[in-house]
């Protein structure tokens, strides 16, 4: 994934999503915007969930040119040819997963709010690394990445940065200068008119 001058929009997947609406959904907001990438990002461990919807989502993708990547299942990723992986644990599996899938393929480390350990995978070979969420949130531990982070980051390190969690309209007009890419969900899906929400807060980037 390229680093423009304004940050790409990078879409995640609900946790949960029926198979005869969400394709529609996400087709619908490919269509109106540009995005960059879209990551599958199922909470389920049922294989044939997760294949059925990757089949699903590759075929709206695929015929818009939009990567597609996977959470955390590398040799999914390799099996059925995806993009490539976005990683949960860190540093920990991106070796692996560079190995397994090879140069061409994306890989991704979510490094929560830890300096270290987005080094540490940038390190690896991962080609971006995201932080998040970037403010405080009920759920876990409420710790979250900091606006510091992302300054440092886009002025010493050069593998590409993804802001994701808990934004709005104020954080992405402040992240904007900070990052490369802006790793939206819950942000859009749970509006009642996804391409709207997505518009409204592309206009915050401006």
């Amino acid at each position: 994934m390229d680093t423009p001058e304004q940050p790409q929009l990078y879409l995640i997947t609900p946790p949960q999503f029926t198979l005869e609406t969400f394709p529609q959904s996400l087709a619908r907001v490919l269509d109106a915007h540009p995005i960059a990438c879209v990551r599958l990002a199922l909470s389920t461990r049922d294989e044939d969930v997760v294949l059925r919807a990757a089949d699903a989502l590759r075929e709206i993708t695929d015929a818009r040119d939009v990567a597609l990547v996977i959470a955390d299942h590398t040799l999914l990723a390799e099996r059925i040819g995806l993009d490539g992986v976005h990683l949960t644990d860190a540093a920990r599996s991106v070796r692996h997963a560079r190995k397994t899938l090879g140069d061409e393929a994306i890989v991704g480390s979510f490094c929560a709010g830890s300096r270290h350990d987005g080094m540490a995978a940038g390190e690896a070979g991962a080609d971006y690394v995201s932080f998040g969420p970037v403010q405080p949130s009920a759920l876990d531990d409420g710790s979250h990445a900091e606006l510091d982070l992302f300054k440092w980051w886009s002025e010493v390190i050069e593998v590409p940065v993804v802001a994701e969690g808990q934004l709005d309209d104020a954080l992405i007009r402040t992240l904007t200068p900070f990052t490369d890419f802006f790793g939206l969900g819950d942000e859009i899906w749970t509006a009642d008119d996804p391409v709207k929400a997505l518009s409204d807060l592309i206009a915050a980037m401006r």
